[in-house]
C-alpha cells in the first residue's frame, strides 16, 4: 500500500517558508502544521515571526498558539500532536504541509524516533560543570566528551533525559513513517544576513519592544521564554544594563548564527531538495517549487 504524501518546508529563518507554505496549500489542497518550537506558544508573535491571520489567507493552520508560556512542551509532545494532525488532515483527503525551522521536532514527527513520555530537558543548569560531568558518567560511563566541555555535557544529559538512551549509543533511525517531500529554501549567505538584519528592524517597527517588555515584566523565565531569539537579548535593555543598540546588534548576531545552524542541520540530517530564494521576485521561487511538486505528487 502506497504511503500518503507529506510536504515539509524547511530551511533557515527569513527565507520565506511561511509564504511558500500558504501558496502550496492553496495549490495542492493542503493544511499547514507548525514546525517551529517557539510558535507553539500563545502571545509570542512578533519575535517568532508567527504567521498572521491575514497571511494565512483562510488556509487551516495547526499547532500555532497551542500552549501557554508556563506550560512544559517537549519534542515528545510535538511528535504526538503532529502525528495526530497529519492523520486528521490526510483523513480529510488533504495534504499535510509542515513548515518551520526546528529540525529535531519535525524529524521526530516524521521518523520512527522513540522518546520517553515524561521528559525534562536541562535548561541552563545551575550546577558546576564538574558536577554535571559526574552525572553524565553515571548514565554514560563510556562518554568521550571532555570534562570541561560544558555545552556538550548539558546537551548529552538533555538527550538522555529526552530519549532514555546513552548519548554515546545514539540509536538514530532513518526510517521515515511517511512519504515525505522535503522542500528547502536557501539563499546566498550575505543576502540572507542582510535580510535578517532588516527583519529585526521591522520587528521593532511592528512592536517587538512592547511584546518583549511584557514578557520581561511577567517574570516568567521558562524554556518558552528563553528559547526564542528576541526576548532574552532585550532583557538587559529593560534592566538598564545595556543600550538598545547593543541589544539589537546581539539579536541580529544570534539570528544570523541560528540561520547558519539551521541550514547545516537540515543539510546533514534529511534529504532536502533545495531551492534558491529569489527575494526580488518570490513568485519565481513559488513557481519552481510548484512545478517540482506537480511531478512528485502525480
Amino acid at each position: 500500500m502506497q504511503r500518503k504524501k507529506v510536504i515539509a518546508i524547511v530551511g533557515p529563518t527569513c527565507t520565506g517558508k511561511t509564504k511558500l507554505s500558504v501558496e502550496l496549500a492553496k495549490h495542492f489542497n493542503g493544511e499547514i502544521i507548525n514546525g517551529d518550537s517557539t510558535q507553539i506558544y500563545k502571545g509570542m508573535d512578533i519575535a517568532t515571526a508567527k504567521v498572521t491571520e491575514e497571511e494565512k489567507e483562510g488556509i487551516p493552520h495547526h499547532l500555532f498558539d497551542h500552549k501557554d508560556w508556563e506550560e512544559d512542551y517537549t519534542v515528545y509532545d510535538y511528535q504526538k500532536n503532529c502525528r495526530e494532525k497529519i492523520s486528521e488532515i490526510q483523513g480529510r483527503g488533504n495534504i499535510p504541509i509542515i513548515v518551520g525551522g526546528t529540525g529535531l521536532y519535525i524529524k521526530a514527527a516524521l521518523y520512527d524516533y522513540k522518546f520517553n513520555e515524561k521528559t525534562s530537558i536541562i535548561e541552563e543548569p545551575k550546577e558546576k560543570t564538574d558536577i554535571l560531568y559526574q552525572r553524565l558518567l553515571e548514565v554514560d560511563p563510556t562518554t568521550n566528551i571532555h570534562p570541561n566541555n560544558r555545552k556538550r555535557i548539558v546537551r548529552a544529559l538533555s538527550y538522555f533525559e529526552e530519549t532514555g538512551h546513552k548519548p554515546s549509543e545514539k540509536e538514530k533511525t532513518e526510517t521515515e513513517l511517511y512519504d515525505v517531500l522535503w522542500i528547502g529554501l536557501q539563499a546566498d549567505r550575505e543576502v540572507l544576513y542582510k535580510k535578517i538584519n532588516e527583519r529585526v528592524d521591522k520587528m521593532i517597527e511592528k512592536g517587538l519592544l512592547e511584546e518583549a517588555k511584557y514578557v520581561y515584566e511577567s517574570g516568567i523565565r521558562t524554556k518558552a521564554v528563553l528559547t526564542p531569539i528576541g526576548y532574552k537579548e532585550l532583557f538587559p535593555y529593560f534592566a538598564g544594563e545595556s543600550s538598545l543598540e547593543v541589544c539589537l546588534d546581539k539579536m541580529k548576531q544570534n539570528s544570523r548564527k541560528y540561520a547558519k545552524r539551521q541550514y547545516t542541520w537540515f543539510n546533514g540530517q534529511v534529504k532536502v531538495t533545495w531551492f534558491p530564494v529569489v527575494y526580488e521576485d518570490f513568485e519565481k521561487t513559488i513557481y519552481t517549487v510548484e512545478n517540482f511538486l506537480k511531478q512528485e505528487l502525480s
